[in-house]
């Protein structure tokens, strides 16, 4: 595989966020069906962008096309509040997704959300590690076949915000957070499990991102999203309003 980065993934550009979501969707099935003989786990992103990505997904022909029996589906990050929250990422997911699709309920990987936040980090690091089937990460074998992320407009991705100790955490692969603009501490996967993938996705829409998007492409140290790297590829999917100004 290939390593790289936000600067030089690449970029696959949608004229609408409708035809975002399909064109994401046909990306996704296609990768599902290239490799058959295996699990395919994909770290999920909260956000309000990828809620219209999970609805698409129990549609047809998606819900039909998705070989839902071997897919392992884990979240990239998550507010440490109760399942049942309205404000839990995994909450919002089975609503919209989960519920809808026939996915084995042993094939879902939700962020634990009992005892303290550090305790529920050691938790699912070590759920990962066990799917691993190692404690320490290799650069030929991926974590995570796909792992999507989202972009906030200060350049935050996952819970890794601006001035957080997170940022330089590289032994652990699972790490609470306190963002100081949020109203709950957090969860996150940290920059080297994000990195364990095969493929990382940024899915951004919108012209408020418009910003952002350039900031991270052009490594901004302001913004964690710069710091993210792939073990294999790194691919921007963006609708027009969200996409960076052509280069001369």
């Amino acid at each position: 595989m290939t390593e790289q980065n936000t600067a030089n993934g690449a970029l696959h550009i949608s004229a609408t966020r409708d035809s975002l979501m399909h064109d994401l969707a046909d990306w996704l099935v296609k990768q599902t069906l290239q490799r058959p003989e295996a699990p395919f786990r994909i770290a999920l992103s909260g956000g309000s962008t990828p809620q219209h990505l999970y609805r698409l997904m129990t549609e047809e022909p998606y819900v039909s096309r998705f070989p839902w029996q071997r897919m392992q589906f884990f979240l990239g990050d998550d507010r440490f509040v109760p399942h049942d929250h309205a404000d839990s990422n995994y909450g919002m997911m089975r609503r919209l997704l989960f519920s809808r699709v026939p996915v084995p309920a042993e094939n879902i990987f939700p962020m634990p959300d009992k005892g303290t936040a550090e305790q529920a980090a050691k938790e699912y690091e070590a759920t990962l590690k066990q799917i691993y089937q190692g404690d320490a990460l290799q650069a030929d074998k991926p974590l995570f076949d796909v792992n999507l992320l989202g972009l906030g407009t200060d350049g935050h991705t996952a819970s890794l915000f601006p001035g957080q100790p997170v940022l330089q955490e590289r032994t652990a692969w699972v790490a609470p957070c306190v963002p100081p603009v949020a109203p709950h501490t957090r969860l996150t996967l940290t920059y080297p499990a994000i990195h364990a993938s095969r493929h990382v996705i940024f899915l951004v829409e919108g012209a408020d991102k418009k910003e952002a998007v350039a900031r991270v492409r052009a490594q901004d140290p302001a913004c964690p999203a710069s710091t993210i790297t792939s073990a294999g590829d790194l691919i921007w999917f963006l609708d027009q309003p969200a996409a960076p100004a052509p280069q001369n």
